[in-house]
């Protein structure tokens, strides 16, 4: 049967909840008349999410494994999904069960509809902290403010892409993917459905502050330059604000003030100035850091094994996420 809809679902140590999170996607899909896949992609996990899902995809045709050789993270893991499906439309949604499965037929009825990208919108967030809250708040809309691309405020990953779309992403090459930066940037038309996001049904969450950071570091700098001319702006008003403290400096010493000289006030202007130069320099560092990542050109992201693809192969696939006419004419070819 032709698959209509394939279903990625990236998984990292998500033992507790990945075999609630697929019965549920499987009342869900089994509600679709159309045929459907749902690709679980194994992001590295070090616990039991393996040996789960491996005896789920026994069981049910529908279900096929895709296995990194190491934890590539989770934006890498939604891309590679996005490069296995075979679907007319893709549907992403992480396994945690903080978006609602159930929300995906909504989704199918509004692609149906003509629109080829459908995203979840946050109207309240239940299980996080203020500070989470706050934060994801304040990010959208820095991040709205810093860029031309039209990022919808209150959205995840958990959205509905078509066939289309899904072909755009596939030929992009950033390594340090922003994925639902990247679906704005393509354009398309596009629209959303409301829901509560619930608290995590098990586990703990995967994107500690850290990582937060560093996504949020992600996003900004492959959207927006600004960064870089705040950096500038900074550097002239300091730099102007210097000259005129000489000139102050100066006109004291001439005009013999009597201005105590001291190593107080020179400590303290050395160090804040040097602050902002470090600043400064740390910002265009992660520039050029993420031109010395491309330019490395490595893939995206190694296969180690997949389960349900044909034809399958015991070899390691390594697999960019660009520049392809098909993954599986890719596998093919490496497997020989």
């Amino acid at each position: 049967m032709e698959v209509c809809c394939s279903v990625v679902v990236p998984m990292f140590n998500e033992e507790e909840v990945i075999e609630h999170t697929y019965h549920r996607l499987k009342q869900v899909m089994d509600c679709v008349e159309e045929g459907y896949e749902i690709i679980f992609v194994n992001d590295g996990s070090r616990d039991g999410t393996v040996q789960i899902v491996e005896g789920i995809c026994q069981k049910d045709p529908n279900v096929k494994l895709i296995q990194f050789s190491r934890n590539f993270g989770h934006q890498v893991a939604i891309s590679a999904g996005m490069d296995f499906a075979s679907g007319s439309c893709v549907v992403i949604i992480d396994a945690d069960l903080q978006d609602p499965p159930e929300l995906i037929l909504e989704m199918l009825s509004k692609w149906r509809e003509g629109y080829e990208v459908v995203y979840g919108k946050r109207i309240k967030r239940k299980g996080e902290s203020m500070f989470k809250k706050t934060t994801a708040l304040l990010f959208y809309r820095l991040l709205g403010s810093m860029t031309q691309v039209d990022i919808p405020l209150d959205t995840g990953d958990f959205r509905l892409i078509d066939r289309k779309v899904c072909n755009v992403m596939k030929s992009l090459k950033e390594k340090n993917r922003f994925v639902r930066g990247l679906v704005g940037w393509a354009g398309f038309r596009q629209t959303s459905v409301e829901y509560v996001r619930d608290k995590r049904f098990a586990g703990v969450t995967k994107y500690p502050l850290r990582k937060m950071l560093s996504f949020a570091a992600d996003g900004i700098t492959s959207f927006s330059h600004k960064p870089l001319k705040i950096a500038s702006y900074i550097g002239v008003v300091l730099s102007f604000s210097s000259f005129i403290y000489l000139f102050v400096v100066l006109f004291q010493k001439w005009f013999e003030l009597g201005t105590v000289p001291g190593w107080a006030s020179i400590v303290a202007i050395n160090l804040f100035f040097n602050g902002i130069v470090l600043m400064l320099l740390g910002v265009m560092g992660e520039y050029i850091g993420r031109i010395y990542d491309e330019s490395k050109d490595r893939p995206l992201y190694i296969v180690r094994d997949t389960i349900g693809f044909q034809p399958q192969s015991g070899n390691p696939v390594v697999q960019p996420s660009y520049g392809s006419e098909g993954v599986r004419e890719q596998v093919e070819e490496y497997a020989g």
